[in-house]
């Protein structure tokens, strides 16, 4: 069993997109899979119907309504105190009487041994290589026949992996490597092609300054026309 008793959240870093400007990343939510291919390829592999969904690096809850429609109920754990509040506002006013928002992070989970029965983690945390410790934590509070996923982006198909190979943010980062260290983690690959969709000119600039380096933002502004631009999702999985 893990200590609870503790002062601080180890493994905890930085998300400037969505703690600098949570209502630009709004924007990138609501852009981001507008078919939610995602949600269906997570539950073509272990549906959530009737079980404990752990919503695992919520941010500002985005994501927990579509899971609260099936799950018997969802934890959402947030280390970040603004976006944490943010979430907790947001299921007071949809009033999802079946959610439960906590602190913690990825390697320091305030929930007992075998509590859950899904862990959903996008874009939080799981940055492969180096988060190994994380693991360790999933496989303790996951129960057996439970499932894991982990959401992240695809570094090798679509205009937005083009872009990310272009940035400092993802200098030294090869997909090569992310995928091998998940494979030897005993988790699955699916590739997900989707795309962001945004309504305004203005909404996707936002967004694309909110993602990248200032100089790269604006080259890719300026090179980049319309409202839609290609995405790819890696969706690793695992089942415990």
């Amino acid at each position: 069993m893990t200590n609870f008793n503790t002062d601080n959240l180890p493994g905890v870093h930085i998300s400037p997109n969505i703690q600098r400007d949570p209502d630009g990343y709004e924007l990138e939510n609501r852009a981001a899979d507008p078919d939610q291919l995602v949600e269906a390829a997570m539950a073509s592999i272990s549906f959530w119907d009737g079980k404990i969904v752990l919503d695992l690096g919520a941010g500002t809850g985005y994501h927990i309504e579509r899971f609260h429609r099936n799950a018997s109920h969802v934890i959402a754990i947030e280390p970040h105190g603004p976006s944490r509040l943010r979430a907790m506002k947001r299921i007071a006013d949809m009033q999802l009487e079946r959610v439960s928002i906590m602190t913690g992070s990825a390697e320091r989970l305030f929930l007992p041994d075998k509590s859950v029965d899904m862990v959903h983690a996008r874009f939080a945390y799981f940055f492969a290589p180096g988060c190994a410790l994380g693991l360790v934590e999933l496989e303790r509070v996951i129960k057996p026949g439970g499932s894991a996923f982990i959401i992240d982006n695809d570094l090798t198909y679509g205009t937005f992996a083009s872009w990310l190979r272009r940035s400092i943010y993802y200098e030294g980062i090869t997909a090569e490597v992310v995928e091998k260290f998940w494979s030897e983690h005993g988790f699955s690959l699916i590739r997900i092609p989707s795309r962001w969709q945004f309504t305004t000119r203005a909404d996707l600039e936002v967004v694309v300054r909110n993602n990248f380096p200032p100089t790269l933002a604006e080259q890719i502004i300026s090179e980049h026309t319309g409202l839609e631009v290609d995405y790819y999702y890696d969706l690793f999985y695992r089942h415990y």
